[in-house]
């Protein structure tokens, strides 16, 4: 969090994080499409030829008002893939609150677990941990075939009891849930 007095204005980082294709700039561009664009800033997407986030995705988002001061939110997302490791520690540094995106397609149990603890291990360079950090979970992609249970993905990737959304991107089902839901736990730090 940053206290920009002169504008008055506080400013909030998000950070959303997890496995390559699981969701992450979908969430993004979903909201970005459907949120009044004076809420909003432009959203930057940057991405490989594959069509794949390089480094990160980012939008801001401006809403009413707290203690007279006029809250903002970085949005920004991590690129998926390991090769982009060194890039993810840099976008979460500084990271107020994060939105873990797991795949819930069975066959990518294993690539939601070792991003979850990549961003653990990243988290503790920061000297934090997610044991007291502002985060939820989003189980994403739930429309398909071959998922995991939610007691499963529960039982696999949230042993700290954070709130979770499942979720269809794509389609903007719990997106905004999602969203509203860990900026209400930066809210409660606050």
């Amino acid at each position: 969090m940053h206290i920009d007095w002169l504008r008055q204005e506080i400013v909030f980082k998000i950070v959303y994080y997890g496995p390559g294709l699981g969701g992450k700039t979908t969430n993004l561009e979903y909201l970005h499409a459907h949120l009044e664009p004076a809420l909003r800033s432009r959203l930057v997407v940057l991405k490989s030829p594959e069509e794949r986030t390089l480094y990160f995705d980012f939008f801001e988002l401006s809403l009413g008002a707290i203690k007279g001061k006029k809250p903002r939110f970085h949005l920004y997302t991590i690129p998926g893939q390991l090769y982009y490791a060194p890039s993810r520690k840099i976008v979460l540094r500084g990271a107020d609150a994060v939105v873990f995106v797991a795949d819930s397609q069975s066959s990518r149990r294993q690539d939601n677990l070792d991003t979850l603890m990549d961003l653990e291990l990243k988290l503790i360079q920061q000297q934090k941990t997610l044991a007291r950090f502002p985060w939820v979970l989003q189980y994403n992609k739930r429309d398909l075939p071959e998922i995991e249970t939610v007691a499963e993905m529960e039982a696999t990737l949230n042993f700290l009891q954070v709130p979770y959304y499942e979720a269809v991107a794509t389609r903007g089902i719990a997106v905004f849930e999602t969203l509203r839901g860990v900026i209400q736990l930066l809210l409660k730090r606050l």
